[in-house]
């Protein structure tokens, strides 16, 4: 496993908030982590500056645009407490799970292919995973952490992947309140105002990666890029019009708690990608 600091200067780039070390319980599980990620670029794209989040109290969206990608994010930069934004507090012991840890880092698969619930899995080739710790935290037992047939597919979370990809969610005036897509030559005549409708990932670890968020690590100096690798119930998931990026549908009028519990059963975390930059 990479230095625990590195680790936690990586999930506070992602977040925006000031992770911290703890040796009690940890105040974020990791589906609390990946939930906070996700809606914080959720309502941000709403046009929302603050979300309230369960056991953290409510949470800037505005340093995600105001930080700096190729330098230490505001949460790690020297200066006085109050300027550092949200402390999240964190146990490594409970929160990381080194048995499972995986680096790709020199990993090449060429022609090989690997699937997970029957569906095609890139393997983040060039990246190194830190496992999360998620195995029999849900009801339902581990199967969606499988190999096989009913295992959910493998998506890839980074920053900024929202209805700007080309994929504009819109409706065609239907009352079953099911999505529709438009194409990118449609996209420059909708307004701003038909993205962020949900949650966006991708398969293709590639595109992940032209989205991800980087950090300048104050443990060796070295500049990092930073991803979250999921599961998504393939029941909750939509085939976007672009190929390789799927949404997560949150419908117009929902609260907080019904886009929490949307975001919940539908996106799971299992590892923490570091690469360098």
């Amino acid at each position: 496993m990479p230095d625990t600091r590195l680790c936690l200067e990586a999930l506070s780039a992602l977040s925006g908030c000031n992770v911290e070390p703890t040796g009690a319980a940890s105040q974020l599980s990791p589906q609390d982590f990946v939930n906070v990620v996700a809606l914080k670029e959720f309502y941000k794209q709403q046009g929302f500056q603050e979300l309230e989040y369960p056991s953290v109290g409510t949470l800037s969206l505005r340093d995600l645009d105001e930080q700096d990608l190729y330098s230490s994010p505001a949460a790690l930069t020297e200066g006085p407490a109050e300027s550092h934004g949200t402390k999240l507090r964190i146990n490594p012991e409970d929160f990381f799970h080194p048995q499972y840890d995986y680096d790709f880092t020199n990993v090449k698969d060429g022609d090989k292919t690997f699937l997970r619930g029957n569906e095609r899995y890139v393997r983040p080739c060039g990246w190194n995973r830190v496992a999360l710790r998620v195995t029999q935290r849900y009801d339902g037992g581990d199967t969606w952490l499988g190999t096989g047939k009913d295992a959910w597919p493998v998506s890839y979370h980074g920053q900024n992947m929202d209805g700007s990809l080309g994929i504009i969610l819109t409706h065609d005036g239907s009352t079953d309140d099911e999505p529709t897509f438009l194409d990118a030559a449609a996209a420059s005549l909708v307004t701003g105002e038909t993205r962020g409708k949900g949650v966006y990932s991708t398969p293709d670890v590639a595109m992940a990666e032209k989205h991800c968020k980087r950090f300048k690590s104050k443990v060796d100096g070295k500049t990092y890029k930073v991803l979250l690798q999921n599961r998504i119930n393939p029941e909750k998931r939509k085939d976007c019009q672009r190929e390789g990026v799927w949404l997560v549908y949150v419908p117009k009028g929902h609260n907080d708690v019904q886009t929490r519990a949307i975001v919940q059963e539908s996106i799971r975390p299992y590892g923490l990608l570091l690469k360098e930059a």
